[in-house]
């Protein structure tokens, strides 16, 4: 079955965990467990070096909150985003997650994901 065929509700219980896990890994500075479940592009694109530089110098991406609402998804071509409000345990406000999700080997993978 296509990704995007998959309700609501199949979706969401797929991504928070992901989701959950790239949170967990980024407050850690664990890159090795953050590109754990990346498509190959998106590991290519996030390499131990790139996400190293954002582990080290950005105090949002060490301080994400678990506790994250699910906004809504989107879906386009064979990809979905599902989008998530995003807190942090440090700095006060809210931000916007994104998560995109596909398959690659027969495995939901992430093709992208950042916090603004």
């Amino acid at each position: 079955m296509n990704i995007i065929e998959k309700t609501d509700e199949e979706l969401l219980a797929i991504a928070r965990p992901l989701w959950l896990h790239l949170v967990k890994s980024s407050n850690e500075g664990n890159y090795g467990e953050f590109a754990r479940h990346f498509s190959a592009a998106m590991a290519r694109t996030v390499d131990q070096i790139v996400a190293g530089h954002q582990f080290a110098n950005s105090e949002l991406a060490r301080s994400l909150s678990a506790e994250v609402d699910a906004l809504g998804i989107i879906r386009r071509g064979e990809h979905v985003t599902v989008l998530y409000r995003q807190r942090s345990t440090k700095k006060p406000g809210e931000w916007l997650g994104r998560l995109v999700l596909g398959h690659e080997d027969g495995k939901v993978k992430i093709f992208g994901a950042s916090v603004f």
